[in-house]
């Protein structure tokens, strides 16, 4: 038997016999209640004059119930005493046994917290906390024997709600291909949850863009030498509006940099068009004007 097991049996046969002591106590503190109000019935009546009937009537029956009152709680009593006698050989071995078998009933899950907690005074005697760079737990038990533990300080409140670095990394990635609300959408599609534990959403996107300073899709698609749209507009020497047209004619190629239809533009190249060449396509009309090119003819 291990110094700990001893330790639960004898504070297990400690907290029942304190128990009994207690009980004791109390029924013995009733028995000399009704023995003291038995006897202050008693006087009572000796001082009253016996030519005064009614007053001495009436206060032999409170001493009468008083007596009845101290035979019930001498009896009681006497009843639980004869059924207390202390822990027998049966018991005592029983108490060792649920001492050898205290992980089992520790890890039983029927045992209600309420009686681990209970399981845990009667094991340990006291625990020390030092905090330094960890937490040390020193705990003591009731048979003598010590242990310490090193815990690890508790999170602030923050961290405990900080975003997971894995879902950072995945926001970061997608933002090469994705705006916000299309990076919000694809990570409740994937089933992942915010620090706070709630789905995802465009303004909670972009907080954790600007929290862990990750580049936006603007700044990424900028330094990738996309220009933006006065920027072509001055190249290709036409207005904005033509730009956009262009661009929904699907006559250049531009890139979504954010949810509310910002586009950058990928520099010209030789495919790129020029002013006036299309025209037709942009608006349904076949017009020549200066600088296009007109139909061949045969």
């Amino acid at each position: 038997m291990t110094p700990i097991t001893l330790g639960v049996a004898l504070a297990v046969q400690k907290e029942l016999e304190s128990r009994s002591e207690d009980s004791d106590r109390l029924r013995r503190q009733a028995v000399e209640r009704a023995r003291y109000e038995s006897d202050l019935a008693r006087r009572r009546y000796m001082r009253c004059d016996p030519d005064n009937r009614l007053v001495a009537d009436s206060l032999e029956a409170e001493w009468n119930q008083a007596l009845r009152n101290q035979t019930v709680a001498q009896e009681h009593y006497d009843k639980q005493r004869e059924s207390e006698t202390g822990l027998d050989d049966q018991q005592r071995a029983a108490i060792l046994a649920l001492a050898k078998d205290f992980p089992r009933l520790w890890n039983d899950p029927h045992t209600a917290d309420r009686e681990r907690k209970r399981m845990a005074r009667l094991l340990i005697a006291d625990v020390t906390l030092l905090k330094e760079a960890d937490i040390r737990a020193q705990v003591r038990f009731s048979g003598g024997a010590t242990h310490t533990l090193h815990l690890p300080l508790p999170k602030p409140a923050w961290m405990l709600r900080q975003t997971p670095g894995t879902v950072v990394a995945e926001i970061d990635r997608l933002l090469e291909d994705h705006t916000d609300s299309e990076i919000a959408d694809w990570l409740n599609d994937q089933g992942l949850i915010s620090g706070d534990g709630k789905p995802f959403h465009r303004p909670m996107v972009r907080r954790i863009r600007i929290d862990y300073a990750l580049p936006s899709r603007h700044d990424r698609l900028r330094a990738r030498g996309l220009l933006t749209l006065h920027e072509m507009a001055q190249r290709l020497n036409i207005c904005p509006d033509s730009l956009k047209r262009w661009r929904r004619a699907g006559l250049l190629k531009a890139h979504k940099y954010d949810d509310r239809g910002g586009y950058l533009f990928e520099p010209p190249g030789p495919d790129t068009p020029v002013k006036h060449q299309h025209q037709g396509k942009t608006t349904g009309k076949s017009t020549t004007r200066e600088g296009s090119f007109p139909a061949h003819t045969a």
